[in-house]
């Protein structure tokens, strides 16, 4: 996984995190769930990006 994509993944996830918390500070129920989402998303793409990186060091494992 580049680096580019973990910070903008992460980035993803923090901003959830912060849009839930106002969300629920201020009983604001869409902003929480899209938090929730935004954050729901990140993690898919994060778990994408591993499942490419594993695929790759397979392929290189045999090429040795």
């Amino acid at each position: 996984m580049g680096a580019d994509e973990k910070i903008s993944n992460k980035s993803q996830e923090l901003g959830g995190k912060v849009k839930e918390g106002v969300g629920r500070a201020t009983d604001d129920e869409r902003l929480e769930a899209e938090g929730r989402a935004d954050q729901g998303e990140s993690k898919f793409k994060q778990a994408g990006e591993k499942l490419k990186d594993s695929a790759k060091d397979v392929k290189d494992a045999f090429k040795r």
